[in-house]
């Protein structure tokens, strides 16, 4: 079946590179205009297949309905232009939360439709993104949440679907992508630890964000991994953060891979997250902080944190699912690795 997959942001990236490389090699890829999504696809060699590739630019800040607009006509004209001039058009749509290339099989004004295009898959395991919630609506035919999905802060959405299939995926998107990997035998001294800042400017980050205290990093080693900052090579980042001893960050993302991986990670950020709430639930070395960092309750926090980076043999945490190869059945997808 070919393909449109959507690459909105890094993460997403990583957890469809496995499902592009076992793809047909007339798949296309609609990816948006950000530094580390280019860099991903720039250094995708090994990692992602090469593929007929269309830019679209992210749909954030005072002009972001303008921009959604010239966005979803791009993609529109894109993927006309890819049905009609191969014998094989396209005939599903793959995207996590990014819903205006869902909506892109029919034409803004509503006029001209791509017939081809029968199933538009919308992956997502952020609830709160309810902008891309209720553009899914308009055209998603397959939903895939996760089993942890959190209703409560949905807006409506799950109890919203009547007219698609459900699917409910058993595990984090990490645990599609990731594997487990051996962590350092010992803590280094002074610690190594991956520090992650971000810029903020994302379409549900207001309100979410909270700046790092510049004391935070004192005593330890730190690697940059800001967005847009880190100097490595983008695909090594998850390797990365298995080689250190601990991970300090703004990103929920970041936060979770690295805490699936047994890393102790100190999330600072005010986001309400299911796979937040099912990491600490199952024992990952989560520690979380949501407000201004200030009081005895923070140092507190901090302080444990600390301790934590010495404490990893003691985890037990739960069994690794195999949200893989349930993935890969769903979108009929025989991975290669």
């Amino acid at each position: 079946m070919r393909t449109c997959w959507v690459l909105d942001h890094p993460a997403h990236v990583r957890l469809l590179a496995p499902f592009l490389r076992s793809g047909q090699s007339n798949d296309v890829i609609i990816a948006t205009r950000r530094s580390e999504v280019e860099s991903l696809l720039d250094k995708g060699d090994g990692h992602l297949p090469r593929r007929q590739t269309h830019w679209v630019e992210r749909a954030v800040g005072p002009q972001k309905r303008r921009i959604a607009l010239a966005r979803w006509r791009s993609s529109h004209a894109f993927l006309r232009q890819c049905c009609t001039d191969s014998s094989e058009p396209i005939e599903r749509i793959v995207a996590i939360g990014a819903a205006i290339e869902l909506m892109a099989w029919r034409s803004p004004m509503l006029k001209r439709r791509l017939s081809s295009i029968k199933q538009r898959w919308y992956i997502s395991d952020t609830e709160i993104n309810h902008i891309a919630h209720s553009l899914a609506q308009k055209a998603a035919t397959h939903y895939v949440l996760p089993t942890h999905w959190d209703s409560n802060i949905d807006g409506g959405l799950l109890n919203r679907i009547t007219n698609a299939t459900v699917h409910r995926l058993d595990g984090l998107h990490g645990h599609v992508h990731l594997r487990p990997s051996l962590r350092p035998s010992a803590v280094s001294n002074p610690p190594r630890v991956v520090v992650r800042r971000i810029d903020g400017d994302g379409i549900h980050d207001g309100g979410e964000v909270i700046a790092l205290p510049e004391d935070i990093t004192d005593g330890l080693l730190i690697t940059n991994a800001d967005e847009g900052g880190f100097q490595g090579n983008p695909w090594s980042l998850v390797q990365e953060l298995s080689a250190h001893d601990g991970v300090i960050t703004q990103s929920v993302t970041l936060a979770s891979e690295a805490a699936l991986l047994g890393v102790p990670t100190l999330l600072i950020s005010a986001a309400q997250r299911g796979f937040l709430n099912r990491l600490q639930d199952e024992g990952y070395p989560l520690f979380r902080w949501t407000e201004a960092c200030e009081g005895d309750a923070w140092h507190n926090l901090h302080a444990q944190f600390l301790t934590g980076l010495h404490l990893t043999e003691a985890l037990e945490p739960a069994a690794w699912p195999d949200a893989r190869r349930q993935l890969a059945q769903w979108l009929g997808s025989n991975l290669i690795d």
